[in-house]
């Protein structure tokens, strides 16, 4: 895919020095960047993403796969493994998974319509997860989909399957996600819009692309792949054979 035909920035990080005080106020910055009106096409091809390690952490293998918005085939998958280049630093995330996830979503044939990110949109610290990172430094509809809070507070969920609840910021009181169940009395996601995805549309589209498991479909399949679940379970099958 040449670079006329993808958005993925070669530097994602512009001029940054490196520094955890830098990271911080360059997202600060690009927060303000955020779009949080729905803003997505017609949906006809929809991405999962997700990031693991290897070698003890010296490795990140960032994990895309792309699915048939309709039918939730999968279209098409990639893998990046580069060196990790940065510790892991709570609020820091994208500084230390983007630059795979970018190199896996280039390796696609054709670019998502819309992006589903294992972690934070704008329900941080400084409203800036790696999935709203990655839909402003892309351009691309992204919608974070995260297993426990980083950061707010939000009032009792129900347990049936599609219970919602508003999560809020704990001192301002501003809405930066949703608490959603998206199964029977199983633990809930943390969703929120990464960018060009309303507050109000981001469990809606999650809840759209859940099947029978917690995960949406797109980062359920990119987990898979991340994590390596499949390989382990053919190498065990291997070794009872």
């Amino acid at each position: 895919m040449s670079d006329a035909q993808h958005p993925y920035p070669a530097a994602p990080f512009g001029d940054w020095d490196g520094t955890p005080a830098a990271a911080r106020q360059m997202q600060k910055t690009l927060a303000e960047q955020v779009r949080l009106e729905d803003d997505f096409p017609p949906l006809r091809l929809i991405a999962g993403v997700d990031v693991g390690f290897e070698e003890g952490g010296a490795i990140t293998r960032a994990a895309v796969v792309l699915l048939d918005a309709r039918t939730l085939e999968v279209v098409a998958q990639s893998l990046a493994r580069i060196p990790t280049s940065m510790p892991y630093i709570p609020g820091l995330l994208s500084f230390r998974e983007l630059p795979a996830v970018l190199q896996a979503l280039e390796a696609l044939p054709e670019v998502p319509d819309l992006i589903f990110s294992d972690g934070h949109g704008i329900a941080h610290p400084r409203r800036l997860g790696i999935a709203a990172h990655l839909g402003v430094v892309t351009g691309l509809p992204t919608i974070g989909v995260a297993k426990k809070i980083l950061t707010g507070e939000h009032d009792e969920l129900g347990l049936a399957r599609g219970a919602r609840v508003d999560l809020r910021d704990k001192r301002s009181g501003e809405v930066i996600g949703s608490v959603l169940r998206s199964k029977d009395k199983v633990r809930p996601l943390i969703v929120s819009p990464g960018n060009r995805v309303s507050l109000a549309t981001a469990p809606q589209l999650v809840m759209q692309y859940v099947t029978r498991y917690r995960l949406p479909e797109p980062t359920r399949l990119a987990d898979r792949l991340a994590s390596r679940r499949d390989e382990k379970a053919a190498r065990l099958r291997l070794s009872i054979e």
